[in-house]
């Protein structure tokens, strides 16, 4: 299952909404652990610092959505290494989940940012975890969003993904199945081609949503280092050994957790048992919403993160 990497609707998306339409806040380069990173920025106030998912996502599926923020906070957008207008490594070796977290606090430092509010979305909270449990003087405020607290949850929510599709789509199982029986992978061009699991069962409570959301700079070899080779179904690389269950508890700056009831690729089941780790923390259910509350549910999304903002 790809999260957050919206490779495989991303077509169709980008179909549907011109890209000369999506409006993008001022932005440049900085130059972090020696590759050049592209960040925008708008608004004033505190920097609100977005960690976008995948992994292999870029910054680009924020927009427009978080803008309505620029009143309130400083929002700044940022690709990490290997994504969008980010500098690329000809060494695939080279994209590691500790560097994203290195990157991060890299970034803050050549930004100038004494602390920042950190939002991460699905694969994205994971970095905003690692990063607030590495140096939480500097997080002011945790925000995460439909995400996950290791590896072992990712995993069950593969294995819930895979039910999802062998139960409601068998005749697509079968070509997947099909390719599996040769041998190959989830990084396999041949299985990527089957594996086209469609949008409104995992990602969305209003499949229609879908055409308001796209990345067109997403970086699949990001994805399948990251998270294994066969990511889509036994997660692996990195992410397979990240549990930050322990470690979250001992978190003192104020945490608001987000969850949409539709989300099928990382369910409410998994999702509330950040309450046991996080007990102090503000916790929102979004019930028309699935992966991407931002998208269908925008208002009520942007009112819930002004008000944390506020406080």
């Amino acid at each position: 299952m790809r999260f957050t990497c919206y490779v495989v609707f991303v077509a169709a998306a980008l179909a549907q909404v011109p890209l000369s339409e999506i409006k993008h806040a001022p932005g440049g380069f900085v130059t972090v652990n020696n590759a050049k990173m592209w960040y925008e920025s708008e608004g004033k106030g505190e920097p609100l610092v977005l960690i976008s998912g995948g992994p292999g996502s870029s910054h680009n599926y924020f927009h427009p959505y978080f803008s309505e923020l620029a009143g309130v906070a400083n929002v700044v957008y940022f690709d990490a290494f290997g994504r969008g207008k980010s500098a690329r490594s000809a060494k695939n070796s080279e994209y590691t989940f500790a560097r994203d977290v290195s990157d991060l606090e890299e970034f803050r430092k050549a930004r100038g940012y004494a602390s920042i509010n950190l939002l991460g979305h699905s694969y994205g909270g994971m970095v905003a975890e690692a990063y607030a449990i590495q140096y939480p003087r500097r997080v002011k405020r945790l925000i995460l969003a439909d995400t996950f607290y290791s590896g072992e949850m990712w995993q069950a929510n593969n294995d819930s993904c895979n039910r999802e599709l062998r139960n409601n789509y068998p005749e697509l199982w079968a070509k997947v199945m099909a390719v599996r029986r040769q041998g190959l992978h989830s990084s396999a061009k041949a299985h990527q081609d089957a594996y086209q699991i469609p949008v409104g069962l995992l990602y969305f409570y209003d499949a229609s949503k879908a055409k308001l959301l796209w990345d067109d700079l997403a970086n699949n070899d990001v994805y399948y280092t990251i998270a294994g080779d066969d990511a889509d179904f036994l997660i692996g690389g990195d992410i397979a050994a990240l549990d930050f269950r322990v470690e979250l508890q001992k978190l003192k700056m104020p945490v608001l957790v987000m969850a949409g009831r539709y989300d099928r690729v990382s369910i409410p089941r998994w999702a509330l048992e950040f309450k046991r780790y996080l007990p102090h923390a503000e916790f929102k259910i979004f019930e028309e919403s699935g992966h991407n509350p931002f998208v269908e549910e925008p208002g009520l999304f942007i009112d819930v993160l002004r008000d944390f903002l506020k406080k």
